[in-house]
């Protein structure tokens, strides 16, 4: 029988390799727009590199999730992904400056092919490492992962920058996702749970389950509309730094607080449980972030800094919520399929708000935040036009009463 400590043990692992992967991704996106500011002296070629970073996903994510599900072990996909994006970025980081802008955006646009991995590719396969209650508990912390990553990364960028260079702060956000290759690899070395497999190659096959299932197509739907104004948000920080915190490389300040802000709400609410369904904490939490950044676009001085840590209170939980959902729903030999599509689609969505923010900034810094609001409130419509969920049972889910499909929530470790 195996002990606490062992059954846990991978789970640490796990949580190690992803919060690395993830502080390093949350890292490489405002180091890599400094990088630009620094060198153009304008946003338009932060913009433009962030959203071809991050606008590969839309494919990447469909055919890493098809792949992820059919492979027999896909610790080592998932490892060789991780390598690849590390790899990617420290290339963008060595063009900016030295290659056309174009030439950096293709680059940017193959690295963000294999962007879904640091989110979908390690969520999806926590199930092979424990069940049950158990499962339920370490969603909930791989779901703080994220949070932890959103706070360190971008305050880690803004320090580096400041002392070291924005350049070398890319090269450090390469350098953490590549140090959670070796930890997939891994991982998974002594799973008990073998990882359900799809039977054919159908990279459209988790798109089309998110459309099918009304409560995945809901959560997913108000998600990427949520974060097309969030890249909006992420381009106006160095600008934002700029013009109301004494420097560009403050910027970077603004996403860190609202992480920290985030990561206050989740441990807020570990205390409790929720009886209703994780679906209209998704709702309410959007409202929340579109409040944040219309009080961004009008405070004045460093209270533009609480405006934007407001959001955290609705970024938190609206995260939480859509594990939630996604684990309920999904069926069980698609799950790598569902998390690294719906991320993707996430990912598309905040490289248009990104895309957008270039021009907008070059008209009005508080109309491109008012317009950002906008969009959240957009979102949360959107939520409310697409009809109601049911829940239901997804296709091939355990039928095991001692394996429910759990519904994570915030657990205090």
């Amino acid at each position: 029988m195996k002990s606490r400590y062992s059954t846990w043990r991978p789970v640490r692992r796990f949580l190690a390799g992803a919060t690395a992967a993830r502080t390093g991704d949350e890292m490489s996106g405002p180091a890599i727009v400094l990088l630009a500011y620094a060198v153009t002296k304008t946003p338009a070629a932060g913009s433009a590199l962030l959203a071809g970073l991050t606008i590969a996903a839309a494919i990447g994510g469909p055919v890493f999730g098809a792949l992820l599900d059919r492979a027999p072990r896909p610790e080592r996909l998932l490892a060789a992904a991780l390598a690849g994006y590390a790899a990617g970025i420290f290339a963008i980081s060595a063009g900016v400056g030295r290659l056309g802008l174009p030439a950096v955006v293709v680059i940017a646009l193959a690295a963000g092919i294999l962007n879904p991995a640091v989110a979908g590719g390690w969520t999806a396969q926590l199930p092979r490492l424990v069940t049950g209650e158990s499962l339920q508990r370490a969603s909930a912390l791989d779901g703080l992962t994220y949070s932890t990553a959103s706070l360190a990364g971008p305050g880690l960028a803004a320090l580096v920058a400041a002392a070291m260079g924005a350049r070398l702060a890319v090269v450090v956000a390469a350098a953490l996702v590549g140090l959670a290759a070796p930890v997939a690899m891994t991982a998974w070395r002594h799973a008990s749970i073998p990882a359900p497999r799809e039977s054919s190659f159908r990279p459209a096959a988790g798109l089309a389950a998110i459309a099918r299932i009304p409560s995945l197509r809901r959560a997913t739907a108000t998600s990427v509309v949520s974060y097309i104004g969030f890249g909006m948000l992420l381009v106006c920080c160095p600008v934002l730094g700029a013009e109301r915190l004494g420097g560009a490389a403050r910027g970077p300040l603004l996403i860190s607080a609202m992480a920290a802000a985030s990561l206050g709400a989740n441990a807020l609410l570990a205390r409790r449980r929720f009886r209703r369904e994780p679906d209209i904490r998704v709702f309410v939490s959007t409202l929340i972030l579109a409040a944040s950044m219309a009080a961004a676009a009008i405070a004045p001085g460093w209270l533009t800094l609480l405006a934007a840590s407001a959001g955290g209170a609705g970024d938190g939980p609206q995260l939480t919520a859509l594990f939630a959902v996604r684990h309920r729903d999904s069926p069980a030999q698609m799950r790598g399929q569902v998390f690294s599509t719906a991320a993707s689609l996430k990912i598309a969505g905040l490289a248009a708000g990104a895309a957008l923010a270039g021009p907008l900034l070059g008209w009005s810094l508080t109309g491109c935040l008012l317009v950002a609001a906008a969009t959240e409130l957009c979102a949360a419509a959107i939520y409310l036009v697409t009809g109601p969920t049911r829940r239901q049972r997804p296709e091939n889910a355990p039928q095991d009463p001692e394996h429910p499909i759990p519904e994570p929530a915030p657990a205090n470790p």
